[in-house]
């Protein structure tokens, strides 16, 4: 069983696999390859100089695994909360389990609906639909989170990042018990 399932492997995603896996917690990223990210032309996302989409989505991806993320490419098509297990059922008829997950859908809310999550008019423009969240990033389902754009945040990378690892830490603070903070140190020569 893994620590945290997230679904979906763009921005918020990834981002969110990037601080649950450099945290210890086992995770993985189920993804269907088509993040609408991959079509884009990024030049105002902090620490970048002009990336494609495909780019910035595969440096998070690399980034991820280099803590111990696992990807699948394959589409999520329910989510089930029972007695503390999150359970992602697969397209492909996989079922995986965990003890929370994550929706980083980024448009879609198909996954939501499918899943009885509720759901709510969309903010930003194009945006018809979201998933309805607290603060925290919390569902209505227990144990499941969103973040990023199907979470109702500004659809731009650098927003959608920022909200997977805010989701991401707010899990992590939970698994362990305490307030988590990740501050790595430049080491000195």
């Amino acid at each position: 069983m893994y620590d945290v399932i997230i679904i979906g492997a763009g921005p918020a995603g990834s981002s969110a696999a990037i601080f649950t896996s450099k945290a210890g917690k086992k995770t993985l990223v189920i993804d269907n390859n088509q993040s609408v990210t991959k079509r884009a032309w990024i030049d105002n996302h902090y620490g970048t100089e002009g990336v494609t989409g495909p780019q910035l989505v595969e440096s998070g991806i690399r980034q991820a695994k280099k803590f111990g993320a696992e990807y699948v490419e394959d589409t999520a098509v329910k989510v089930e909360s029972s007695d503390g297990t999150v359970t992602v059922t697969t397209e492909s008829g996989k079922t995986y389990q965990a003890k929370h997950a994550i929706l980083g859908t980024g448009m879609s809310v198909t996954l939501a609906e499918n899943s009885g999550i509720q759901t709510a008019p969309g903010t930003e423009p194009r945006i018809k639909s979201i998933v309805s969240v607290d603060a925290q990033g919390r569902t209505s389902m227990p144990n499941v989170w969103a973040a990023g754009t199907v979470a109702g945040v500004s659809m731009h990378t650098i927003i959608t990042a920022g909200d997977g690892a805010k989701v991401a830490i707010n899990i992590i603070s939970e698994l362990n018990g305490e307030r988590y903070v990740d501050h790595d140190v430049l080491k000195q020569s």
